[in-house]
């Protein structure tokens, strides 16, 4: 939960400077004020969290995106290529993209422990719970069901028909 929180606050810096949270359309912006030669590319969370780290500009470690789960392997803090940042395993958080502050405050935008490489959060970690970080910057934790998925009222918590996505599909980006 506390690494989670850490993203929460790395987030909210990010959006006061920027605007939004970590999307493709902030790429640019960020390697051009960090000075950062990372490509910076936006298919995973890996590459989307890998803008709070460039040039250390809003968190100077790796380690806040570790989670315990299966294949997860705790960062070693090299950051300084495309090559070592965010390698597969080192971060076993999901990131919901395209979000900024002011939408809706119970609004999921990062959750874990997600199996590096997949869409499976994993039951076996974290006592059988899910931990969920909200736009609100709020922590909670919910049982992960035996197929991997987080199950809120009685639906899975991506549903676009859960409140809190306003019957939009979120753009889920999974950890490599």
């Amino acid at each position: 939960m506390g690494n989670a929180r850490q993203i929460g606050l790395a987030l909210f810096d990010f959006e006061t400077k920027y605007g939004k949270f970590p999307d493709a359309s902030t790429v640019a912006e960020v390697r051009r004020d960090t000075g950062s030669k990372l490509s910076l590319p936006d298919r995973t969370s890996n590459d989307l969290f890998a803008q709070l780290l460039a040039g250390n500009a809003f968190i100077g470690s790796e380690r806040i995106f570790y989670a315990k789960a299966k294949n997860a392997k705790r960062a070693d803090d090299i950051y300084n290529s495309d090559a070592t940042i965010l390698e597969h395993g080192e971060c076993a958080f999901a990131y919901v993209a395209g979000l900024t502050a002011a939408g809706n405050p119970s609004r999921p935008i990062a959750f874990g422990p997600v199996i590096p490489g997949t869409s499976t959060l994993d039951q076996k970690s974290c006592l059988g719970k899910a931990i969920l970080l909200r736009i609100d910057n709020s922590v909670t934790a919910h049982p992960i069901n035996s197929s991997g998925k987080i199950f809120i009222d009685g639906m899975d918590f991506l549903d676009p028909r859960q409140p809190y996505w306003d019957g939009k599909a979120p753009d889920v980006k999974w950890p490599k």
